[in-house]
């Protein structure tokens, strides 16, 4: 078992705290700007319509208004574009996602990630601001900028997962990467607050602050950051917390996989030439694995899926829950957004803890399967929440907590084990391009799931939306079923093991 976390923390250095904090902050403020968009719809939209539909207006410009900066006839249609603009940046996001981990795996680390951040900062200060400032009301415009918005976002958190896991080992991976984590939870309250603060002075100003903000944090990564313990000659295995390989073997070995994943990391070993041979020395620079080889590592698949399912719940929550609270509660919006931060609270605990309790365990699927499992009780009784905002709070939280958590550690600690698995051999050039499949793979299944939510609302109700994500939190149970068992029976052998040794 695995040492307290008071124990294998003081094995780290400043350099670590420096690395943690780097890649946590470039994050907070990748999602902080993410956030901005949601927080600021609302303004959008009556930016983007007119304020008083006049009857004579066709007289005197045939079928437009005489507001050039009014691009739809109500708000519904603005509203309707504004989901587009989610569901085209999702998309292209996931699309960037496979792409990004690969570029990930065979550049520098620091270039890719201060590339993304710039440019993301940069695309979202001339999509907000810039186009504001100067009276430029495109649709296709805004459509394309949300596009490249999106394929430079998806550079960042395959590189900051690979930046971690380099200097992080498996021991306390599941505690340190889920207080890590916490980077989007934390975006997300930073970014509702930095747009409340500016927003009355219009929504192009909440743009502007937020990426001026990423913009600068971009510079510091690119000066600052260091993506491996070798830029700084720390040994990459007693100064990150593991231990070498001739004296504890299963220190290197995934917290998803038992014997029967060894077999499984032979045969995948021999199919695939480009990984290390065991008897080799390792390399100083590692050639990185093919995407498909990636694919086929084991667990990839079905931790992909499971996220596929459990990212659509937690994004239908990032993307509707200050609506959900305004709609069908009638409170104010300001109110709601308050109000929305709980679930992010949740999120934050749910993955620390979880992630520190799949440490001492030594396994990952138990813990997760056991919280996604009580996070269908907690939707279904979330949505059953009385007209209290102290009730509707602690019922948010704690789904946070049940579906929050469970989302951060396959995005992050899960991720970074899959990178690491026996059946790379030694390469250690697999994390970015795992994390890319694995958070690609969600990010598709969360934008098909904002169009599948609007849907179901509209003709259903929002009943009906919570028993959708029931369904789907059980999907995620089922996908990750198989591994469960595996690790199931390895703790059950290795208990026999005990008991037959006293």
């Amino acid at each position: 078992m695995p040492p307290p976390c008071c124990g294998y923390l003081s094995q780290y250095t400043h350099h670590h705290l420096v690395t943690f904090l780097l890649t946590f902050f470039s994050y907070v403020l990748l999602h902080a700007s993410r956030k901005t968009f949601s927080n600021v719809k609302v303004s959008i939209s009556a930016q983007w319509t007119p304020l008083v539909h006049n009857d004579s207006a066709p007289a005197f410009s045939p079928e437009e208004t005489w507001e050039d900066n009014r691009l739809f006839k109500d708000e519904k249609e603005a509203t309707m574009f504004l989901g587009v603009l989610d569901s085209i940046f999702l998309f292209s996001y996931a699309a960037g996602l496979y792409l990004s981990g690969v570029i990930g795996d065979r550049l520098n680390l620091r270039y890719v990630l201060c590339f993304g951040l710039c440019g993301s900062a940069a695309v979202e200060f001339m999509f907000g601001t810039l186009t504001e400032w100067l009276h430029i009301y495109n649709i296709y415009l805004y459509c394309f900028l949300w596009v490249l918005n999106g394929l430079l976002q998806s550079t960042v958190w395959p590189c900051v997962v690979a930046v971690m896991g380099n200097w992080f080992g498996k021991t306390g991976r599941g505690f340190v990467f889920g207080l890590w984590s916490a980077c989007a939870s934390v975006g997300n309250i930073l970014g509702a607050f930095l747009a409340s603060s500016v927003l009355k002075y219009g929504y192009e100003y909440a743009f502007l602050v937020t990426s001026v903000v990423q913009f600068a944090g971009g510079v510091v990564v690119f000066f600052g950051l260091l993506t491996s313990p070798k830029e700084v000659g720390l040994s990459l295995e007693s100064d990150t917390g593991l231990s070498p390989v001739e004296t504890d073997t299963d220190s290197h070995r995934p917290l998803m996989s038992d014997e029967e994943d060894e077999v499984e990391a032979e045969v995948y070993s021999r199919r695939y030439k480009s990984v290390q041979e065991p008897d080799e020395p390792a390399a100083e620079c590692p050639q990185a694995i093919g995407f498909f080889q990636a694919v086929c590592l084991p667990g990839v698949v079905s931790y992909a899926l499971a996220y596929a399912c459990l990212k659509l719940v937690n994004y239908s929550f990032f993307f509707w829950l200050p609506f959900y609270l305004s709609n069908n509660y009638g409170w104010k919006e300001a109110e709601a957004d308050r109000l929305s931060v709980w679930y992010d609270v949740g999120g934050i605990i749910g993955g620390t803890v979880q992630g520190l309790i799949s440490d001492l365990m030594g396994k990952r699927a138990p813990v997760l399967a056991f919280s996604l499992a009580v996070a269908m009780g907690a939707l279904v009784g979330y949505s059953r929440s009385p007209n209290d905002q102290v009730i509707n709070a602690v019922l948010m939280a704690v789904t946070g907590f049940f579906i929050g958590g469970p989302s951060n550690m396959i995005s992050s600690a899960i991720s970074a084990d899959l990178g690491r698995q026996d059946a790379l051999r030694g390469s250690q050039e697999a994390l970015a391009t795992v994390t890319g499949i694995v958070d690609g793979t969600g990010s598709i299944g969360a934008a098909v799931g904002q169009y599948l939510v609007s849907l179901i609302e509209s003709k259903l109700g929002w009943m009906c939306v919570f028993y959708f994500f029931v369904f789907m939190t059980g999907g995620s149970v089922l996908f990750i079923t198989p591994l469960l068992f595996r690790e199931l029976r390895a703790m059950w052998r290795d208990r026999r093991a005990v008991r037959r040794q006293l």
